[in-house]
């Protein structure tokens, strides 16, 4: 079946944009904060405070009031989206649900008193905290780099301002220069993500810049959808892409910044552009909330209710819950299971047996769409994977063309979701 705006959300239509509404909390009812506006947080607040019909106040809490996607980023490097097709506001979430929308920081949480705590001041009561802040990064992780750096060597991972700046880089490479990407160790976010930035990079510079480099330094022995990437890399981009795996050296890297040089295995290379994605962690306010163990947030399978809090959960990106990827189609997933499971324990209401699926459409060359995705079902120990599928190799060309297409619904389809 074909995934379209229409199957992925069960009706067509989005309703129109508004302003975001002030922080006034309805007394008596109760209380749900969310912290994080992407897939994951923006689609819990919208699910509770649609299906809860007024029953329950939901805050969301987001500094961003333009939200960029990180998924489809990529095809705004590679010219396939502009950067306004990626960018959403949370005006609909505010008019059109009741959503007490809140752009600032959570910067800490007190779950004795269970209130947020906000940059601006003051703080936030909840009954039941959901977080879903996404990714930061580990320090030290690339030697040599760190966010002070990343004007100079972006990473670009969060997507905006760090995307309008790689692609300026790479737009004002040199005729003939070298593109570097730095990828990161497992787990990560998007695990194909890294891949089709390759893809969408090499697309440009075929078209742009035929006599560039790219060179890849990973510290992985392979990667998701590795044979469907390198014969695409082999079809389209010939000779072009220079993908160094753990066992050459790959995971022995360093950069440096201000030379603009990256080293792997010993050998240093002058670059033109240098992308770092850096090993990653939960976004730090789970951390603050006291809600993880090493780099994630342990969950419990059946709610995505936190194995340190039952009163918290953690979304997406930042929790540790066993097979699923970390994806924007799993974080809005999970979130409707966890949507489910905090209204009927604040109003009593149905609570469905978890059901969890993923897709990760990637865009390798126009009209050269491929993916992998599974369904999966909550167990005692974690969330584990039922069955899955992927694209092959060999493909016939009109099937790759209907994969793209595919995911060009998917977008419109979850875009909707989350912002209503």
């Amino acid at each position: 079946m074909t995934l379209n705006r229409r199957t992925f959300l069960g009706a067509a239509g989005v309703a129109a944009a508004g302003l975001s509404a002030p922080m006034v909390l309805a007394q008596g009812k109760p209380r749900v904060v969310v912290v994080g506006g992407g897939a994951g947080g923006a689609t819990a607040a919208r699910y509770i405070a649609k299906d809860s019909k007024g029953e329950i106040d939901v805050t969301l809490i987001e500094p961003s009031r333009t939200y960029y996607t990180c998924f489809f980023s990529n095809l705004y490097l590679g010219g396939f989206q502009e950067l306004s097709d990626i960018a959403h506001s949370y005006g609909t979430l505010a008019a059109d649900y009741g959503i007490n929308v809140v752009h600032d920081w959570a910067i800490g949480v007190d779950r004795d008193a269970k209130t947020v705590s906000l940059a601006g001041g003051g703080s936030v009561p909840y009954d039941k905290l959901i977080l879903s802040p996404g990714i930061d990064f580990v320090d030290g992780a690339v030697e040599g780099w760190d966010v002070s750096a990343q004007n100079k060597m972006p990473h670009a991972y969060k997507a905006g301002s760090q995307t309008e700046l790689l692609k300026a880089q790479i737009m004002a490479m040199p005729e003939g220069g070298t593109f570097a990407m730095v990828a990161p160790p497992n787990p990560y976010r998007c695990p194909p993500g890294p891949y089709e930035r390759v893809s969408m990079v090499a697309h440009v510079l075929k078209a742009n810049n035929p006599t560039a480099k790219i060179i890849v330094a990973d510290p992985k022995p392979k990667f998701s959808k590795m044979a469907l990437f390198q014969e695409g890399w082999a079809n389209h981009y010939e000779g072009m892409v220079d993908w160094i795996g753990e066992d050459f050296g790959g995971g022995n890297v360093s950069v440096n910044p201000d030379a603009m040089t990256v080293t792997i295995d010993g050998e240093e290379t002058k670059v033109d552009v240098c992308n770092v994605i850096p090993a990653m962690k939960a976004g730090r306010i789970a951390e603050m909330a006291g809600v993880t163990e090493g780099n994630w947030a342990p969950v419990n399978a059946a709610d995505m209710s936190s194995k340190a809090d039952p009163d918290i959960y953690v979304l997406g990106d930042a929790s540790q819950q066993g097979d699923m990827p970390k994806s924007g189609f799993s974080a809005n997933s999970q979130a409707k299971v966890c949507a489910n499971a905090v209204r009927g324990a604040l109003t009593g209401s149905k609570v469905f047996p978890a059901k969890f699926s993923n897709t990760c459409w990637s865009l390798i060359d126009t009209d050269d769409g491929v993916k992998v995705g599974a369904t999966y079902e909550a167990t005692p120990e974690k969330i584990a994977k039922v069955d899955g599928f992927i694209s092959q190799t060999g493909e016939d060309a009109n099937l790759r063309k209907a994969t793209y297409e595919e995911s060009l619904g998917w977008y419109a389809g979850i875009t909707s979701d989350m912002f209503g």
